[in-house]
């Protein structure tokens, strides 16, 4: 694979800055302008060195005195031609610069988009830390030769202009010239084609390395705890090492090659002045001319280089492209559809699973795919509760992922309102339905924010009240500064119930029709938990918890704000459901009232009555921790 890598990085770099070239042409077309300007003023700087030599400093020595006119014109012409190639320095440069961080930007927010458009099974197969490469470092390989390649443009255009020159100049000069840059641009290619496997393998690692860290410092709970502290740190330390051992390889390449290209134009040099003597002493160029192409070839050094750094950065820019474009082109995104579900008075929506089939893609295109799901069929009548309840693996958490579109079935249907959820426009099933998974996630902001997401018509009116419904309200109102709290990363400043309470509020302030509960409230206190389950089924604009002054969450008068489905293990909440759904291996098993499973369904008995002493248990647990202190002076945390 290196080898062929470096054949190829060549063509493949073209490619990719032919790319860059299509999507930002004006901006580059002022780079290479001010490149190109710049590249003519070093032309015309040699020859006026070499006109101010040999007729103003060589006549002048000569006569020993010098005609101050010609002296002033000579300073002109220099001063003329330094102005025009600042002016040239500036253009290349803004505009190269300008080119380089639109693309870096506009690439950053396609990676991202496309992150966001492709289903979680993708996701679940690739690295966060990957993720973050793919956006972050990878980007920026890939559009690292931009910032020289104007330079490196507009250096072709100066080196075309030099070879012309030199051949107008005398043919024995043009030839050494004609030396000197194709062995240049030859010594660019082997260094390119070596390079390549360093790069990208130097860029892998870069990835590998902050998937590493990253998943060291996201499960810092599990590393602290189980005392994995040393073996997290030798396993990044061996990969670090890695790293820069790619990087070493990268810069000895580096460190051999960069004073070849530098020592070939001071050959070349060399050689116009041997040759030149030469030619002069035979009278076929003047002290001028010589003065002129040495000069030129002199100048030339610096710029011929930046060939040379677009070309080293070439298997870098390749490695991150490759990368970059494995997201991009990756499929498997849920396009929506154009309906919409948006009536006059809103009501609690109707969710329907008619055969539903479901199963997880393989990691290997080889391996067969796991079905999850098989024959599927429920209903969520409007403004009713019904409980998926089962053991571990029966498809529960599938179930509601399918009810809010975060995966697509592979056979069957999964209906809101009677309508294919595939068929409905993003805005109108995120404003429709609602889920509130098991393991919130918390914002590293403020509680208004956490709660309103910047959503239209949700103010501080609108956030308590979903506050008080999510049973959330009195905790928030004793924090320090209130909806103003900063909450930490992932609300590491609240309990685990207290992140589930305000994750249940955010969903409860978009005011859905449909709400899905994917154990949504496991952390929570189950008398809490009581409360706002009986919340969310009492009437819209009042709660069984207090039914005189605490408002629910906007909706119809006179019936439950939402329709509900939740997925339920204790013995309470599945009580208040009007139906549950009993599922065993992807399968509805049985149907009904918990009164009725549990007098027909022995499995079902079995499993509720197992969670209930479960449940039990770790009521006893967290008494006896409350009241026992630990021998290191912690606490353990319960819901507050």
């Amino acid at each position: 694979m290196a080898s062929g890598t470096s054949r190829d990085v060549l063509g493949s770099g073209l490619r990719v800055l032919g790319r860059a070239i299509r999507e930002q042409p004006r901006i580059f077309a002022v780079a290479v302008t001010g490149s190109v300007l710049f590249g003519l003023m070093v032309i015309a700087s040699a020859y006026v060195v070499g006109a101010v030599v040999g007729k103003v400093v060589v006549p002048a020595v000569a006569r020993g005195s010098v005609a101050g006119g010609t002296l002033a014109l000579a300073a002109a012409a220099l001063f003329g031609i330094s102005v025009l190639r600042v002016v040239g320095i500036f253009g290349r440069r803004l505009g190269a610069g300008y080119m380089q961080y639109r693309l870096q930007a506009a690439y950053r927010r396609r990676v991202t988009r496309r992150y966001l458009e492709l289903p979680l099974a993708w996701h679940h197969r690739n690295a966060t830390g990957t993720l973050l490469s793919n956006a972050n470092s990878d980007v920026e390989a890939a559009w690292y030769p931009i910032a020289p390649l104007p330079f490196a443009v507009g250096t072709l255009v100066m080196l075309v202009g030099a070879v012309v020159s030199l051949f107008l100049t005398d043919w024995a000069l043009a030839l050494v010239g004609l030396a000197v840059f194709p062995a240049l641009f030859a010594l660019n290619v082997v260094y390119s084609r070596r390079m390549a496997p360093r790069q990208a393998r130097a860029q892998r690692l870069r990835a590998e390395v902050s998937g590493i860290a990253h998943e060291s410092f996201d499960g810092a709970l599990v590393v602290k705890t189980m005392g994995r502290e040393a073996q997290e740190t030798d396993r990044f330390a061996a990969r670090a090492g890695e790293l820069r051992d790619a990087l070493i390889a990268v810069g000895r390449l580096r460190g051999v090659f960069d004073p070849m290209l530098e020592t070939l134009p001071s050959l070349g040099t060399l050689a116009v002045l041997v040759v030149g003597a030469v030619r002069l002493r035979q009278g076929a160029i003047s002290v001028t001319e010589l003065v002129s192409v040495a000069f030129l070839f002199t100048v030339l050094a610096f710029p011929v280089r930046a060939i040379g750094w677009v070309l080293a950065e070439l298997p870098r820019s390749v490695a991150g492209w490759d990368r970059v474009r494995r997201v991009l082109d990756a499929t498997g995104e849920m396009p929506y559809g154009t309906r919409t579900l948006d009536p006059a008075t809103p009501t609690p929506a109707t969710l329907a699973f008619h055969d539903v089939h479901f199963g997880y893609e393989p990691a290997e295109a080889h391996l067969p795919g796991t079905e999850v799901l098989g024959e599927v069929s429920f209903t969520v009548p409007a403004g009713r509760t019904v409980a998926l309840v089962g053991p571990t693996g029966a498809g529960k958490s599938t179930i509601a992922s399918l009810a809010v579109r975060l995966v697509d079935p592979r056979a069957g249907t999964v209906t809101v309102d009677g309508v294919d959820v595939r068929e409905l426009t993003a805005a109108s099933l995120t404003s429709t339905v609602a889920l509130v998974a098991q393991v919130p996630f918390v914002f590293d902001d403020t509680v208004r924010a956490n709660i309103s997401l910047d959503r239209p018509g949700i103010g501080d009116d609108e956030v308590w009240a979903a506050l008080r419904l999510a049973e959330a309200d009195g905790f928030v109102a004793a924090l320090p500064d209130g909806l103003d709290t900063m909450v930490g990363e992932r609300g590491t400043s609240l309990s685990g119930g207290q992140r589930q309470r305000l994750t249940l509020a955010r969903a409860l302030a978009g005011r859905p029709r449909l709400l899905v509960l994917d154990d949504a409230t496991s952390a929570v206190d189950p008398r809490v938990e009581a409360a706002i389950l009986a919340g969310l089924r009492a009437p819209a604009g009042r709660t069984s918890a207090d039914p005189e002054h605490r408002s629910a969450a906007p909706g119809p008068g006179g019936g439950a704000a939402a329709s509900i489905l939740v997925v339920a293990y204790r013995r309470a909440t599945i009580a208040l459901a009007d139906e549950v759904i009993y599922l065993e291996h992807g399968r509805v098993l049985a149907r009904g009232t918990h009164a009725e499973l549990l007098a027909t369904v022995p499995g079902y008995a079995d499993l509720v009555t197992a969670y209930e002493q479960a449940e039990q248990e770790r009521e006893q647990q967290h008494t006896y921790d409350e009241v026992t202190p630990l021998t290191s002076g912690l606490e353990i945390e319960v819901d507050r």
